[in-house]
């Protein structure tokens, strides 16, 4: 089926997103790894898999639409350098996410393509459940401090 190209370009700038957010994912995981966090490495390792499965996704629903899924581009990647900068880095890459998805899901409306739109709408219910998950991380963090909440992660 051929689909709309502002709605292919759409779905690739997504694709980046996810993409870049696999990485961060990824880097942040082996970091806590290293560091002895076993519940922050699986944290972060089980967000950077949710975020594969996303641009799997993507790129099914791209060569759907006859699009050429482009993997290539990634945004800039935020790696922080303690887990407070890595939760922080993460919850803004999540919140632009879900502004994005949003933006997108309108987009699918407006073209009536209802089934590019329910497939953004079942990964920007994901992607609020990340955000969900690194701001109860955070208020935790905040709450204990930061010996005492890492103390919890390993």
């Amino acid at each position: 089926m051929k689909g709309n190209k502002k709605l292919i370009a759409t779905l690739n700038a997504l694709l980046a997103d996810e993409l870049t957010a696999v990485n961060q994912y990824m880097v942040h995981s082996e970091m806590n790894a290293n560091w002895g966090y076993e519940k922050l490495h699986k944290h972060f390792e089980k967000r950077a898999i949710d975020e594969m499965k996303h641009a799997e996704k993507l790129i099914g629903r791209i060569l759907f639409l006859e699009g050429l899924p482009v993997v290539t581009n990634l945004k800039k990647i935020a790696i922080g350098a303690d887990v407070a900068k890595q939760l922080a880095a993460d919850h803004a890459a999540e919140a632009d996410a879900i502004v994005a998805y949003n933006q997108a899901i309108k987009l699918a409306g407006e073209l009536a393509d209802f089934a590019t739109r329910e497939i953004l709408e079942k990964i920007l219910n994901e992607e609020d459940a990340h955000i969900d998950k690194i701001e109860e991380l955070q208020d935790q963090l905040g709450h204990m401090g930061a010996a005492i909440f890492l103390t919890t992660q390993v």
